[in-house]
């Protein structure tokens, strides 16, 4: 069978079972596709990768705003600050989930959206009751290496299989459906995209996995602050560069 990204090519008659073999695929990659889109629809990432020029404020919207920024930054530098000053694990645990609860306090007052602070206060929660379980300061890092491992296996499958995700995702942002898939210079275009994000979640582990294994508390409360939202910022303009070389106009999603 030939590689539907190279196109519309005849092709031999296949038997009944590949046929429905490769509907599922396509219902199951067209499922998560649509998921993936809502998601970064829902977080703002749909109208960044659909802007025809990338401006500070959209980027800015795109990583959750000042007070995103603040709720992804401010509880993981407070704690590497307050365990290099005192080396101890409880204030730093403490003065870490206590500004989580703050900020989705303060969102609840609000009324403004609380899922980002909520997830943010749940992970921060989780991980301080590991560490606190185990007394080991690293341990409060080893939700954040078991979720990086988890989406670079995800993003690994998928490429193997064919199906990148990160192709399934803008091609619903974008209006496009599955048809990026057989269309040459966009599938190696995704394929391009999705290889770039797999490369962020393992050099988070490269970098992370061995401080983990060597108790390094505050180099992977550093390392975790510097590969966050900074590389995380990297990744989303790279990848609206790739999409508008593929997607120039903005109006044509099926050329």
């Amino acid at each position: 069978m030939s590689d539907p990204a190279r196109g519309d090519r005849d092709e031999p008659d296949r038997e009944p079972g590949e046929q429905a073999d490769d509907l599922a695929a396509h219902e199951a990659a067209a499922g998560i596709g649509a998921g993936l889109a809502q998601a970064a629809e829902r977080s703002g990432l749909g109208g960044l990768a659909r802007d025809e020029a990338l401006t500070a404020r959209e980027l800015l919207g795109a990583l959750g705003g000042i007070r995103g920024l603040c709720e992804a930054i401010l509880p993981g530098l407070v704690f590497l600050t307050v365990y290099a000053i005192w080396g101890e694990l409880v204030p730093a645990l403490a003065g870490s989930v206590g500004l989580a609860v703050v900020f989705t306090i303060a969102r609840l007052i609000a009324r403004t959206p609380v899922t980002q602070a909520v997830a943010g206060l749940v992970a921060a929660g989780a991980s301080a009751a590991l560490a606190l379980w185990t007394g080991r300061g690293e341990d409060n890092f080893v939700i954040g290496l078991w979720t990086n491992g988890a989406y670079a296996t995800a993003i690994l499958i998928s490429l193997l299989v064919g199906w990148p995700l990160l192709g399934l995702a803008v091609g619903f942002l974008m209006g496009d459906g599955l048809a990026w898939k057989h269309d040459r210079r966009r599938y190696r275009a995704m394929q391009l995209l999705t290889v770039l994000w797999l490369g962020l979640f393992v050099a988070r582990l490269a970098v992370q996995l061995p401080l983990y294994l060597a108790a390094n508390v505050e180099g992977l409360a550093l390392t975790r602050l510097l590969m966050g939202v900074p590389l995380y910022a990297v990744l989303l303009v790279l990848s609206w560069l790739v999409v508008r070389a593929v997607y120039p106009s903005g109006a044509d999603r099926s050329e």
